[in-house]
């Protein structure tokens, strides 16, 4: 699967949930702080870039962080056919995939430990949107 993981810091959060994308087998693709580039990254920034790309479908699925992960979050979702949901545990991650159809997910640099962003990657990654559902479906048809 193809991810695109932006963060407007570099930290050891951004560095496992990296490796921990890449040891379960998904082409990742970097931006923001992550990468080498000398650009001065905001978090308006890495969110814009992320959403932009997964709503052209350059990328199954995004990942973005800073530091409460609203700011990404916000960004992110400014582009028809991207749905960002800020999670912070395995839970919320399960129902933004499963009722909401998210497919960027948005993280805090500041709350989230390796412990719960591994909880959080695994649910994410594994939970299908339920189209069974009609009255979810129905509701993310009026947005």
């Amino acid at each position: 699967m193809k991810v695109i993981f932006g963060s407007d810091e570099k930290t050891s959060l951004t560095n496992f949930i990296s490796k921990w994308l890449k040891d379960a087998g998904h082409n990742v693709e970097e931006v923001g702080h992550l990468t080498k580039e000398e650009k001065k990254w905001k978090w308006v920034d890495i969110g814009k870039e992320v959403g932009s790309k997964v709503a052209k479908g350059e990328a199954d699925f995004g990942v973005v962080c800073c530091w409460s992960g609203t700011g990404v979050c916000m960004a992110a979702n400014r582009f028809r056919g991207a749905m960002a949901a800020l999670c912070w545990d395995s839970e919320t991650a399960k129902l933004a995939r499963k009722w909401d159809n998210a497919n960027i997910l948005c993280l805090s640099l500041r709350f989230t430990s390796e412990t719960i962003a591994k909880e959080i990657l695994e649910v994410w990654l594994s939970t299908k949107f339920d189209e069974e559902d009609l009255n979810e479906a129905h509701k993310l048809d009026k947005l």
